[in-house]
């Protein structure tokens, strides 16, 4: 008889490779899921062979459940970091860096005159050099230039800023330059720097999400594309709070379920998982079940926990008083209480509604901003510091880009023509950096003497991003995450790390 005379039994044939690929896939969410459920004690009775376990509910992730593996714990860097955690403050819509941390004693001579040198391309016509409206001084040992708008940062944190004045980006427009200094490149979806840091280092609280994004009032430019997880799995995306809400049950929408207990929460969980499982084993391996599956469990361990973390009245009277009034003086309050409790990144936002983006009225719109920020940014420095966090925490600050030394010209449709605004500026502008192993009291480049362009020690954003990478414990270019054939990595095939920003 010939081998070819056998009957053909279809429940005996072996896997191809590709259904074996998708049943033995991530398997993220059902693997967090089960890490939850014996992590609280609510499955006890099935982990050694129950229900859950017969019913085979682990979308092809069994091995990895049984032998404790959990995406989000935390993990060791590639090697010994300097810091373990950041704040990244968004200053959105570009600071005009002349105006702030860089001053220029030749714009203020030039006020009201054409710059002998005005051949830089900017995105919409400029005229005569714009002075800057600020006084500005000295602060600290450092001596550190910093104008009036920072004077809380500069009397009280000055020595603690390494403040780079020769950034750099690629274009004049919000969006990519936006989405260049979140994820590294400005066109395709790419993981944002927290996702990254996600990815790499894990995180210290199961019961929040490892990186918290916080924007009153609504998205930003660009949207939810500034904190995206892109092709790292979602699990890694950041997690979006509108910070202008105080009530809790605003601020984290259903964080509680008034209707079940939390124990007939996690057996609707655990037959959600059942259906998911289902689902899998039918279909091809689907990234967008993984997110939705981890999206739920996040929802029920955020009730344990995230309630506390964000109810900022629960600090001493003394430490609101220190960081004052207001959203975003809230924000850095929420943010340190976070890391404080194990959160790896968090993005506070700044501008939103009104940014600083000031194309007219750059005065009072500076002003204004910085009168939101001053108090609460140095507050967070010096309360970081004095409870042992600032040495192992990066704090940054700074906008997609810088301002034009000139006066904008009349746009339509971009200003109402009022002749006291500044145009966007990639070409040089501001951004400082505090803890985390960074330099102090330190100020690095510099722009040309109008304050347009970094002509000394020039800093590209794939540089910065590289820079704080090495702070973190990790080489920019062997960080890398697998897809679509070609490892990828923060900062694309670019980048240098800068040693003179390490302390």
């Amino acid at each position: 008889m010939s081998i070819y005379d056998h009957a053909i039994d279809p429940t005996r044939i072996p896997s191809t490779r590709r259904e074996w690929l998708n049943r033995t896939g991530t398997g993220l969410g059902s693997l967090a899921l089960g890490m939850m459920f014996q992590e609280q004690g609510l499955l006890a009775a099935e982990s050694t062979g129950g229900t859950a376990a017969k019913k085979g509910l682990d979308l092809g992730g069994g091995d990895a459940l049984s032998s404790g593996i959990n995406p989000l714990a935390p993990k060791s860097p590639q090697f010994a970091p300097r810091a373990r955690r950041m704040i990244h403050i968004f200053a959105n819509g570009g600071p005009s860096h002349v105006d702030t941390f860089d001053r220029k004693q030749k714009l203020q001579e030039y006020a009201g005159q054409a710059l002998p040198n005005p051949n830089l391309p900017t995105e919409r016509r400029t005229g005569a050099a714009l002075g800057s409206p600020f006084k500005w001084a000295r602060y600290g040992e450092s001596g550190m230039e910093i104008s009036e708008l920072f004077e809380n940062l500069g009397k009280k944190c000055a020595d603690e800023l390494c403040v780079i004045r020769s950034m750099r980006a690629d274009v004049p427009n919000h969006e990519p330059s936006l989405l260049l200094m979140n994820c590294g490149e400005a066109r395709l979806p790419r993981p944002s720097m927290g996702s990254w840091l996600l990815y790499g280092l894990g995180t210290e609280n199961q019961n929040l999400p490892g990186f918290v994004v916080m924007c009153p009032g609504g998205y930003p430019i660009q949207e939810s594309q500034n904190w995206q997880s892109a092709f790292l799995p979602g699990i890694y995306q950041g997690t979006y709070i509108d910070t202008k809400n105080t009530a809790i049950d605003k601020l984290i929408a259903n964080i509680r379920n008034k209707s079940v207990s939390q124990k007939q929460q996690a057996e609707q969980l655990e037959l959600l998982r059942a259906f998911n499982a289902d689902h899998a084993d039918k279909r091809a391996h689907e990234a967008a079940l993984e997110a939705r599956i981890q999206s739920f469990e996040l929802a029920f361990r955020m009730q344990t926990e995230a309630a506390e973390a964000f109810d900022t009245t629960r600090e001493p009277k003394h430490i609101q008083e220190m960081y004052g009034p207001g959203t975003q003086a809230r924000q850095y309050l929420t943010a340190r209480r976070l890391l404080e409790r194990g959160v790896r990144y968090v993005q506070v936002w700044h501008g939103e509604g009104q940014p600083w983006d000031n194309h007219d009225d750059l005065e009072s719109g500076h002003r204004r901003l910085a009168k939101e920020s001053d108090q609460g940014l140095a507050a967070l420095i010096v309360d970081l510091k004095q409870r042992g966090m600032l040495e192992d925490t990066l704090v940054v600050w700074g906008g997609e880009f810088g301002r034009t030394p000139t006066v904008e010209l009349p746009t339509p449709g971009a200003n109402a023509g009022k002749m006291n605004g500044r145009d966007h500026n990639h070409h040089g502008f501001t951004m400082w950096v505090a803890g985390g192993g960074i330099r102090k009291g330190y100020v690095h480049g510099s722009t040309d003497e109008f304050g347009f362009q970094a002509v000394d020690k020039p800093v590209h954003v794939h540089d910065l991003h590289a820079t704080l990478l090495k702070l973190l414990g990790f080489d920019h270019e062997k960080f890398t995450y697998r897809y679509a054939g070609r490892d990828f990595r923060l900062t694309d095939v670019h980048g240098n790390v800068v040693p003179e920003l390490i302390g």
